[in-house]
C-alpha cells in the first residue's frame, strides 16, 4: 500500500534536501559551506543542534577535508553524507575519485553551479559534468520535490550490496535550490523504514575481521579493480529498477532512468536535464496547439548512462536537439550531446541530432529560446539536415 503524502508545504530545494537528510538521520555528515549549497548544511546543522537527529556533524576547513572525513566515516561503517557545489566539488576532486574507488556508499547532494573563473555563483552543470567519469552515480532533479525524493532514494541505491557506489543528487543552483515550491513530505517513520539500518559489509572498525582500505595497487591488480567499478556501474542499471519499484510501492512516487513528455508521437524533441525541462513542457503544449508534434526527453540518471531507455524513447523521433548546460570545450559538443550521439551511432534509429550549449553562468533560458530550438528542428526536417551541429543558445555573438 503506497504511503500517502502530506499536504504540500513551502520549501526551497535546499530545505527539501535538508529535510530528507533529517528524516534519513545519517550517522555522519561532514559540512562546509559554499553557495548555493550552504542552506542544506545550515538547515541540517540546526536539526543537529536542536537534537532532532542523532548525526555526528563534522565541521571541516575545506571541501577536500569534507570528502576525506566522509571516506573515513564510511569506511568505518557509518551511513555518511555531505553536500557541495561548483568549486567545492572541484576541491574534493582527489577524494571524490577515492570514495568511488573504495566503493563507499556516500550520498552527496550537489547544487549545480558554474566553475570559476571568472567567479560566478549561478547555475550551470560544469561542476558535476566534470566529475561524470569519477565513478559516482549521478541523478539530476527537475524540482525541489524530486531533490527531496531522490535524496531518500539515493541512500538505498548507494548501499545496495550489488552496487556500493557513491551517489550525487543534483539540482540547479538558485533555480530550484532557492526557489520556494510546494513540496509533499513523506512520513518520517516510513522514510526510516525504507532506508533501514545501514550495516557495512566490511567496516574498518571490525577488529575481528580486519580489512585494508586504500592500499598501494600497482600493475598487478589496479586494472581489475577499475574493471570491478565499471561492472558495478553497469550492474546498477539492472538493480536500480527494483529500487524504483519499491520506492513507488512505499511512497506512491514513480521513478525511472528517464522522464518523457508528449514524446510517443513526437516528430521533434528536446533532450534536457533538470529544471529546463519544466520550461520546455510549456513550450511543447503551446506548439501542440499549433499542430507541431513536439516532445521532451529528460534523463533523470546520467550515470550509469541509460542507453537502452534513451534509444527506446527516441525510436519515433525524426529530429532531436540536445541541450547542454555545460561546455566541454570540444569540437564534438557538450557532454550530454556526445553521450546521446555515441548511443545513436550503432543503433537502428537515426534521427537528425543537433546540440545547443545554453545557460552558462546562470543565464536564463526563456520559452522563446526553446521555441527557437523547435523551429530549427522543423527546418532541419524540411531540409533533411541540421544547419549547425553545435549551437550557442542565448549567447551574444
Amino acid at each position: 500500500m503506497a504511503q500517502a503524502k502530506s499536504k504540500k508545504i513551502p520549501l526551497t530545494g535546499d530545505q527539501a534536501v535538508a529535510t530528507a537528510m533529517k528524516q534519513i538521520d545519517p550517522d555522519v555528515v561532514a559540512v562546509y559551506p559554499i553557495t548555493p549549497q550552504t542552506e542544506i548544511v545550515m538547515y541540517f546543522s540546526n536539526y543537529v543542534a536542536n537534537g532532532q537527529v542523532s548525526t555526528e556533524l563534522i565541521p571541516v576547513e575545506s571541501e577536500h577535508s569534507a570528502m576525506s572525513a566522509c571516506v573515513g566515516a564510511s569506511a568505518a561503517g557509518a551511513r555518511t553524507m555531505t553536500a557541495t557545489s561548483a568549486n567545492g566539488l572541484a576541491l574534493m576532486w582527489e577524494i571524490v575519485y577515492i570514495a568511488a574507488s573504495l566503493r563507499l556508499p556516500i550520498v552527496m547532494p550537489v547544487v549545480n553551479r558554474a566553475l570559476s573563473g571568472p567567479i560566478n555563483i549561478h547555475c550551470d552543470h560544469s561542476d558535476t559534468m566534470g566529475a561524470r567519469d569519477s565513478g559516482w552515480i549521478q541523478i539530476y532533479c527537475e524540482s525541489g520535490q524530486e531533490a527531496y525524493e531522490n535524496t531518500i532514494l539515493a541512500v538505498r541505491i548507494a548501499e545496495h550490496k550489488g552496487i556500493l557506489l557513491p551517489v550525487m543528487v543534483c539540482q540547479d543552483g538558485f533555480i530550484t535550490s532557492h526557489a520556494v515550491e510546494g513540496v509533499q513530505l513523506f512520513d518520517e517513520n516510513k522514510v526510516k523504514e525504507f532506508v533501514g539500518e545501514y550495516k557495512a559489509a566490511h567496516p574498518l572498525l571490525d577488529v575481528d575481521n580486519p580489512v585494508t582500505y586504500g592500499p598501494l595497487d600497482l600493475q598487478d591488480y589496479y586494472f581489475e579493480h577499475k574493471r570491478q567499478q565499471s561492472e558495478a556501474m553497469k550492474g546498477a542499471l539492472k538493480i536500480m529498477p527494483e529500487l524504483f519499484k519499491e520506492f513507488e510501492k512505499t511512497f506512491g512516487a514513480k521513478y525511472d532512468f528517464i522522464d518523457t513528455y508528449r514524446l510517443e508521437d513526437a516528430d521533434i524533441a528536446v533532450i534536457a536535464l533538470s529544471s529546463t525541462a519544466g520550461t520546455a513542457r510549456g513550450v511543447i503544449d503551446a506548439l501542440r496547439k499549433e499542430g507541431v508534434k513536439a516532445g521532451l526527453l529528460r534523463p533523470r540518471v546520467f550515470r550509469p548512462f541509460p542507453r537502452e531507455k534513451i534509444l527506446s524513447a527516441l525510436k519515433n523521433v525524426k529530429a532531436a536537439a540536445v541541450l547542454d548546460r555545460a561546455e566541454s570545450f570540444s569540437a564534438e559538443g557538450g557532454p550530454l550531446y556526445t553521450e546521446i550521439k555515441a548511443a545513436l551511432y550503432d543503433s537502428d534509429i537515426k534521427p537528425l541530432v543537433t546540440n545547443y550549449i545554453y545557460g552558462l553562468g546562470g543565464r536564463d533560458i526563456f520559452p522563446d529560446d526553446i521555441k527557437k530550438v523547435y523551429s530549427d528542428l522543423g527546418a532541419a526536417l524540411k531540409n533533411k539536415k541540421v544547419s549547425n551541429p553545435i549551437n550557442y543558445l542565448g549567447s551574444r555573438e
